[in-house]
């Protein structure tokens, strides 16, 4: 005979490892989402009032064009000099359609206003006719500041 008690079944699901995984999964999250962001790391200008939010910004295959403080100009990741952007961008946006033919600026709030003219002056001797310009959202009640871009110069 088989002994009474021990033939029963659990029928009752255990949540405590898929607790404890979806746990570890959180902070990994968190953890590593900061380092995707890609790019320099520049202050931007937060005084703008609700720039509209433009999701292609954070794409891999946009280009970004910053600028620090220290007047050093990046192009995506790459430093370059400022003679070298207008053919840099004229390479990145070769085979591209026309409406993912734009260029977005993020300009440190301390960098040289005549910086960002040049660069400008560049990518529209590329023959690219629309900049975004890349400004923090000024933080309101309940939200925090969120990069955002103007729409695109025309």
């Amino acid at each position: 005979m088989a002994a009474a008690g021990n033939d029963k079944f659990n029928s009752e699901i255990n949540v405590t490892p898929m607790v404890d995984i979806m746990l570890v999964l959180l902070i990994i999250f968190m953890v590593i989402t900061p380092l995707l962001q890609s790019g320099v790391s520049v202050a931007l200008p937060k005084d703008m009032k609700n720039p509209e939010e433009d999701k292609a910004i954070i794409k891999e295959s946009s280009l970004v064009v910053a600028i620090t403080k220290d007047n050093e100009y990046y192009v995506s990741k790459d430093k370059v000099e400022i003679g070298d952007i207008k053919d840099r961008v004229t390479r990145a946006m070769e085979n591209k359609k026309p409406e993912e033919r734009i260029v977005y600026i993020k300009s440190d709030v301390e960098a040289n206003y005549g910086s960002v003219v040049e660069v400008i002056n560049s990518i529209r001797q590329a023959g690219i006719d629309q900049i975004g310009l890349v400004a923090d959202k000024k933080k309101g009640a309940g939200g925090a500041a969120a990069p955002a871009a103007t729409t695109p110069a025309g």
